[in-house]
């Protein structure tokens, strides 16, 4: 069973952060946050966005990427950013992969990405467009390591047949 990571380095927006742990309770995804942070965990906008599933997420705080680094010896990292080479779909993400994804305003730092140019990856978009939505971001790349991992540990039939759907 594939276990997936997300993280988000120094998220700013709590609504984006809210939602991206909704989207990991939904698909068992852990998350893991590298401060500082632009919010407080606290903070009713994480809820509202996260709904009542945030007491469901698995979330790991770190206090800059080096203790990440540190609490996650060779952790298998594909870092999300606009000038990767690779697309998203080029890559096989492998099981306890980490998808990183950078903070809302300036994505992740140069420096940490020359480190990781092999496992860099983006998401391609038409014309001069910056980014996506963060949370956006995160949804496509997470549900394509899902995909790629036949949704091992995900229900598959859904509510079809509450609704009596075929």
């Amino acid at each position: 069973m594939a276990k997936l990571n997300v993280v988000l380095f120094e998220p700013e927006i709590p609504a984006n952060t809210g939602n991206i742990g909704r989207t990991c309770v939904a698909t068992g995804t852990r998350l893991h946050l590298i401060e500082p942070l632009g919010f407080r965990l606290n903070e009713k906008s994480i809820k509202r966005a996260g709904m009542d599933y945030w007491e469901d997420l698995e979330v790991i705080r770190y206090i800059n990427f080096e203790d990440f680094l540190e609490k996650n010896p060779n952790a298998k990292i594909y870092m999300a950013t606009t000038k990767a080479k690779k697309t998203y779909v080029e890559v096989q993400y492998e099981e306890n992969s980490f998808l990183m994804f950078g903070k809302e305003s300036a994505g992740i730092p140069e420096e940490i990405l020359l480190e990781y140019q092999d496992t860099s990856i983006r998401i391609p978009m038409a014309g001069e467009i910056r980014s996506l939505n963060l949370g956006n971001s995160v949804a496509i790349v997470l549900y394509e390591a899902l995909r790629q991992h036949s949704f091992a540990h995900m229900q598959m039939e859904g509510n079809l047949t509450k609704y009596n759907w075929k």
